[in-house]
């Protein structure tokens, strides 16, 4: 049974005008309040329309007669006022695009999960029978197999100045309704391969940007299965159209997006006579219904969490095609916590180690920097890690070209949080695998971080053509000038390791302390790069557990291979295939999925976990890419294994 849902409006402006003429018309839904940042515009709006209340945004987010918010204010507003809603037991309507990038889309749809909220990115359209129709249509194969879309929404606004125009609001095109042709493009795509959506692996674009916002934009996408899409958007230009191409026909939409009167489909099969389908409704009306009926069970069939954050990186993507980024993105920006609150940690599940000479606790778990396409993404990552209790980083000296290093280092100053997080940086990668390098990059890998030490320094890789003892010198050195905490060494060999610390322990100096090779549950057969080294064979193991030396592991969750990517007939990814394919290893996934099942957790966890719960110190790295990534590494935390389980996953035992 679907309940009837009170609304509130915050942001009375035009396309709230048009939602809330037709809420009157839903199944579900009433509007009981009203809010804005100007109380006079909000009664106003709220007589206009029947609303009771009117106020600002507290009062409406602390109403207990509200249940559900409809989010129409300006782009860059969207991220702080839903997640307040969410915190406030609201579930959320809010308008396209549900942020101005990725980032930020990715801690809206967090706080919506962690919440048990509805929030739905309002593409009205994508609620209406016409669109219903198009994606059944493409999806029965009416028209043939699929081969090209072409989409575009354009207007021209007759205007130079307001928030279209205003970099700092986001505006331009792409973001105002360039966000409908790749929304469409990609559920089309969807539809033909039988999924809800499609992600592009591929986008260019190119665009006029004027006064730091686009007025006009080109964007060509493919698509897996050789589906390509032309999306076409701009603000002063006029364009309105959608053209499906199959090898059988096409469909032809009169009016796709706003979906005023009656719409009219054009079906044109070959052989046949063209078809031309009409439809009634009212789509603002739809979309607050909509909401309504996903209450209880969380989204929307029409527009999930996962397509918002698909269309959000895609817009992404197509922006930096034509390298516009708004002032507040910018690599150097103070950027804030997207819910506009101070970064609170609660460190009740994340667990601590200590490693000698660091002087802090360790996080377990150490996410890797190497993933984050730009700071609003990084900070967005960086900032729900930090808030889990997550304190370790790793970056290194080579990913992203130094990249990687300034947006931790950015963060790290934005948040003012040096001297409670733990950073690893790695150098000496081959070719520089040598003393000389070891401070070249070293000084420049600490400039890039706007710091003056590492809490713990990593060579990336060995040169045992260099006697160990030099290694040892110069790190030395630079522990005595306070530059490093620690050192140690990142895909060196045990007896490597043994032979330096028997040199610093003869020469009175500081050795290596730790170990950053590849481990994990799955058994490695091959590295993915030359001059990589694992420890997942039994010597090594022995090893670590005599010395009881911290170990760094990379990639100990298999790159992939306990998500479900692995299966024995799928060689499609000849790297997974290489390092880790084998009976052994297919066991382990099948004991591991067997575990997992008893603890409510994902298999990818448990092989976390199994790292975790090893007879020496693990500092396992891990490299999400998104939150929900980073969520389902956090679940090993949860997960305790006994040294029984340890053996059975690792094939020591039935």
């Amino acid at each position: 049974m679907v309940n009837a849902v009170r609304w509130a409006v915050i942001g009375p402006g035009n396309i709230a005008r048009r939602f809330a003429t037709q809420l009157s018309s839903s199944q579900y839904g009433s509007l009981v309040s009203v809010g804005s940042s100007d109380p006079e515009r909000a009664r106003t709006f709220a007589e206009e329309f029947g609303a009771a209340k009117s106020g600002d945004y507290d009062s409406v987010l602390s109403d207990p007669e509200v249940d559900a918010v409809y989010v129409a204010t300006v782009h860059t507003t969207h991220a702080e006022l839903t997640i307040a809603a969410l915190q406030a037991g609201k579930h959320v309507l809010c308008e396209k695009p549900i942020a101005p990038n990725h980032g930020q889309a990715m801690a809206m749809v967090d706080a919506a999960r962690a919440a048990d909220r509805v929030l739905v990115e309002a593409y009205m359209y994508r609620f209406h029978p016409q669109t219903k129709k198009v994606l059944e249509l493409v999806g029965d194969g009416t028209i043939g197999d699929l081969v090209h879309i072409d989409a575009a929404f354009a207007f021209a606004t007759g205007r130079s100045e307001g928030r279209l125009f205003d970099p700092n609001l986001a505006g331009g095109g792409i973001l105002d309704v360039g966000g409908y042709p790749i929304s469409y493009a990609r559920a089309i795509a969807g539809a033909a391969a039988g999924k809800p959506f499609l992600d592009p692996i591929s986008l260019d674009a190119k665009g006029t940007v004027d006064g730091g916002v686009d007025v006009w934009s080109v964007a060509q996408l493919s698509f897996a299965g050789g589906v390509t899409a032309s999306a076409r958007t701009g603000i002063r230009v006029s364009e309105s159209s959608v053209t499906v191409y199959g090898t059988k026909g096409l469909i032809k939409l009169s009016d796709p997006w706003t979906l005023s009167e009656q719409p009219v489909l054009t079906l044109t099969v070959a052989g046949q006579d063209p078809q031309e389908l009409t439809f009634e409704a009212k789509p603002y009306a739809l979309e607050a219904d909509g909401l309504a009926a996903a209450v209880g069970v969380g989204e929307t069939t029409e527009i999930s969490l996962d397509d918002s954050l698909g269309n959000a990186k895609a817009l992404d993507a197509w922006r930096e095609a034509i390298s516009l980024r708004y002032p507040f993105e910018a690599d150097d920006a103070d950027i804030p916590t997207v819910s506009g609150q101070p970064l609170r940690v609660d460190d009740s599940t994340m667990i601590y180690g200590e490693i000698a000479g660091i002087g802090k606790r360790v996080s377990r778990l150490v996410m890797g920097c190497d993933n984050q396409p730009n700071l609003s993404h990084a900070s967005a990552l960086f900032d729900h890690f930090y808030s889990l209790g997550g304190n370790a980083f790793d970056t290194a000296y080579i990913y992203g070209r130094g990249a990687h290093e300034t947006l931790l280092g950015q963060w790290i100053r934005n948040r003012g949080v040096r001297e409670d997080v733990v950073v690893i940086t790695k150098g000496a990668h081959t070719p520089h695998c040598d003393p000389e390098s070891i401070t070249r990059q070293l000084l420049e890998s600490l400039e890039r971080q706007g710091t003056d030490y590492a809490d713990i320094y990593l060579m990336h890789r060995d040169n045992e053509d260099i006697p160990v003892g030099e290694f040892v010198d110069v790190l030395d050195g630079h522990v005595k000038a306070g530059r490093i905490k620690v050192f140690g060494g990142s895909n060196w060999r045990p007896e490597r390791i043994d032979e330096a610390n028997a040199y610093a322990r003869t020469a009175g100096k500081q050795g290596f302390e730790l170990l950053s090779n590849h481990f994990g549950l799955a058994e490695a057969y091959d590295v993915p790069w030359n001059g990589c080294r694992h420890a997942t064979d039994p010597e090594s193991k022995r090893w670590l557990a005599e010395r009881q030396i911290p170990l760094l592991p990379w990639s100990s969750q298999a790159r992939g291979f306990f998500t479900g990517r692995a299966r024995p007939d799928d060689r499609s990814d000849e790297e997974l295939v290489r390092c880790y394919y084998s009976d052994e290893n297919f066991e382990r996934l099948r004991r591991a999925e067997k575990v997992a099942a008893e603890f409510g957790v994902a298999a990818t966890a448990i092989a976390l976990a199994f790292v975790l719960h090893q007879p020496f110190p693990t500092f396992p790295l891990f490299g999400p890419r998104s939150i929900a990534e980073t969520r389902s590494s956090i679940d090993a935390l949860k997960v305790k294994l006994t040294p029984e389980q340890v053996a059975y996953l690792d094939l020591a035992s039935d």
